[in-house]
């Protein structure tokens, strides 16, 4: 094999796809965001005014329920590339439920932060977490939409292991595990701060 082969063979490996790199991007900008309304946190925490309250456990039932939709997506994307359709199918709608469960437990904690005298706008300290939870679940309901997206090519396209879909699985892959990485960074922070 010639020198220029093997060069153009490295560097098609080292190099990442655009939409991989759009989607760490976009990530990165989320990631920014949710650190900016966190630093807000913060400050506004200083400022006094501020209703210290722990937050609900459903919250905690929520996180259990992100982590293993991780799990079970992860687990669906391997047995994809193992070829094993059955196993891949079953896991991919057992994410997808998760998904819709862990939005489920979501409202459930709104209720129970109105039940423990916390409603939105009464408070800047649980307006915060209002925010910080709803605009997290705004992008759940996106994970939830391409979740779906990706269920209909699983059931509607015979299955075939093509680059294609193996690329737009690794997508779907990476931002169901960034916004479930978000999210239990964001619990960690309002624990805390509470």
């Amino acid at each position: 094999m010639n020198a220029g082969v093997v060069t153009e063979i490295r560097n098609s490996r080292s190099k990442i796809h655009p939409k991989q790199f759009a989607l760490l991007v976009a990530c990165a900008s989320i990631m920014m965001m949710f650190a900016a309304w966190t630093s807000a946190y913060i400050v506004r925490q200083a400022a006094g005014n501020w209703l210290e309250f722990r937050l609900p456990d459903i919250f905690f039932v929520s996180t259990a329920i992100i982590l293993l939709s991780s799990i079970t997506l992860h687990s669906s994307y391997l047995a994809f590339k193992r070829g094993n359709e059955g196993l891949y199918k079953g896991l991919l709608i057992l994410t997808f439920l998760l998904g819709i469960g862990f939005l489920v437990m979501q409202y459930q904690g709104w209720l129970a932060m109105v039940e423990i005298g916390v409603p939105l706008r009464a408070n800047p300290s649980g307006d915060f977490v209002y925010l910080i939870s709803g605009v997290h679940a705004l992008h759940i309901i996106g994970g939830i939409a391409v979740l779906l997206v990706a269920l209909i090519h699983a059931f509607a396209l015979k299955f075939k292991i093509t680059p294609a879909r193996k690329l737009r699985f690794e997508l779907t892959l990476t931002y169901w595990h960034f916004v479930d990485l978000l999210w239990v960074y964001l619990l960690l922070f309002l624990t805390m701060q509470g």
